[in-house]
């Protein structure tokens, strides 16, 4: 669908789009995590203060077969349409793109005509997925200026490299695989990129092999799963530089470059170090015609006895912090780690992106201390996928990674949850007490926000 002007919801720079109006309703993915046979489910969330309904579910859209793993999705467009060279300045931000990670199938939901009840346009069904562009296990969705990119994590037989692939603005049918020339790069996960430097960024977890029915620990301790950032020539499809963060430095996950075009920084959490069991924040920055990789940010795991953790942690006497999640506010001031192991939300001061300070925290579950929030009793899981308002006044989580890795870490049977945290503008955040919403066996994973959010959208114009 094309207007005849420009989406209300694109903005041509960050500070724009946190001047827009505050969301009132809130997309969250949940799965089904295989204790029933029910489908994976869409659901809407009010996040309006003023609502009678606030912190509700007041809408869900049910897939119509089991067994997706919904996990990230995102918008058909954004704020990338207003970049010169964008050959579509004229879609809207109505569709979102839904993968499921474990099907390989793809949905297409239009939002427009009732933003409360949405409803399913198109599905794209896994051998169509396969076929066209070659990968399977699609996961991360970000509206670019010509095209819907998607990266997937292997390819179709499950065995060969991931990397990304694009759909079509309009007909969301699969174009067909990004890469020209991929050089050595095999293993993939989370991508972004700068577009004024006409780079695109790369991360990596593992083959399927080594995630669909958890984490292999045997290979995780031999350093068999992703520990490089790869830096690719965006216009040619190439890859130019490959960053090894070192073997040690396991799951290399997701990536936050800084939303002002005229900067070439950005940060990427790793999961875990098998030296110390620690979590990392590594930023990179371009010098001359090459990229830099450095580590910003240690968060060392915390001492705990042995019958208090999950088996795989048993013997290091340790809970791992397990960063899985980040996210950056669009004043590229705050960055949000999520612990998913310990149940800590930190925010870090990165106005200085090579030297941040912590400036908040909040604690809610963790493998030991299980904190409840002020609506609950005591939770298992831990802050996990982050979204941030477009102004950064509000912080969105919720508790589950990966189905088959809940178990792992949590094997008491996690349960669904979403909380939210309030921002000071000068650093600091608090639990809000009266957002809390629990979804028992439908765990929540990935949060989209109405009109967009601070990992959705690409600007051409610093602020």
């Amino acid at each position: 669908m094309t207007l005849w002007k420009p989406d209300a919801t694109f903005y041509p720079s960050p500070r724009m789009a946190m001047e827009a109006p505050a969301e009132k309703i809130a997309y969250v993915a949940g799965l089904n995590c295989g204790r029933n046979d029910r489908p994976d489910a869409l659901l809407v969330v009010d996040v309006d203060s003023e609502s009678k309904t606030y912190g509700k579910e007041v809408g869900r859209l049910e897939m119509p077969v089991a067994g997706d793993e919904l996990h990230h999705f995102g918008w058909n467009a954004c704020s990338s349409a207003l970049c010169p060279y964008a050959p579509h300045p004229h879609l809207e931000r109505r569709y979102l793109i839904v993968p499921g990670l474990r099907s390989s199938r793809i949905y297409v939901i239009d939002t427009k005509d009732d933003p409360g009840k949405p409803t399913i346009h198109r599905i794209l069904e896994p051998e169509q997925v396969m076929k066209r562009s070659g990968y399977s296990r699609p996961h991360t969705v970000h509206c670019g200026p010509d095209a819907i990119y998607m990266s997937a994590l292997s390819s179709a037989d499950g065995k060969g490299p991931g990397g990304v692939f694009m759909l079509d603005h309009f007909n969301f049918d699969v174009v067909g695989p990004w890469e020209i020339d991929r050089g050595d790069q095999r293993l993939a996960y989370d991508f972004w990129w700068h577009l004024a430097q006409d780079t695109m960024i790369t991360s990596e977890w593992g083959m399927p092999a080594q995630f669909e029915n958890g984490l292999v620990f045997e290979e995780l301790l031999a350093g068999k799963y992703g520990h490089n950032l790869h830096f690719w020539d965006l216009r040619r499809r190439k890859l130019t530089q490959t960053c090894n963060i070192g073997d040690k430095q396991q799951l290399v996950f997701e990536i936050r470059p800084a939303h002002d075009p005229r900067k070439t920084y950005g940060f990427v959490g790793v999961v875990i170090s098998l030296e110390d069991l620690s979590s990392s924040i590594w930023a990179w920055n371009q010098k001359g015609d090459r990229w830099e990789v450095k580590k910003v940010i240690t968060i060392p795991a915390q001492a705990a006895e042995a019958d208090e953790l999950p088996p795989p942690l048993k013997g290091f006497k340790a809970a791992a912090p397990l960063v899985t999640d980040i996210d950056l506010s669009l004043d590229d001031k705050f960055l949000y780690v999520s612990c998913w192991g310990t149940g800590e939300l930190h925010q870090y001061d990165v106005s200085d992106p090579f030297n941040p300070k912590l400036t908040g925290k909040v604690e809610i579950g963790g493998m030991v201390r299980k904190k409840g929030h002020p609506k609950s009793g005591p939770l298992l899981g831990g802050p996990q996928m982050v979204e941030i308002s477009r102004d950064g006044r509000r912080v969105y989580f919720t508790s589950s990674l990966y189905s088959s890795v809940d178990g792992q870490f949590y094997p008491d049977q996690l349960t669904g949850w979403m909380a939210k945290a309030d921002v000071d503008a000068n650093g600091g955040m608090k639990l809000d007490p009266n957002f809390f919403l629990e979804t028992g066996d439908l765990r929540l994973h990935q949060v989209r926000l109405e009109g967009g959010d601070s990992s959705t959208d690409t600007f051409c114009y610093s602020s």
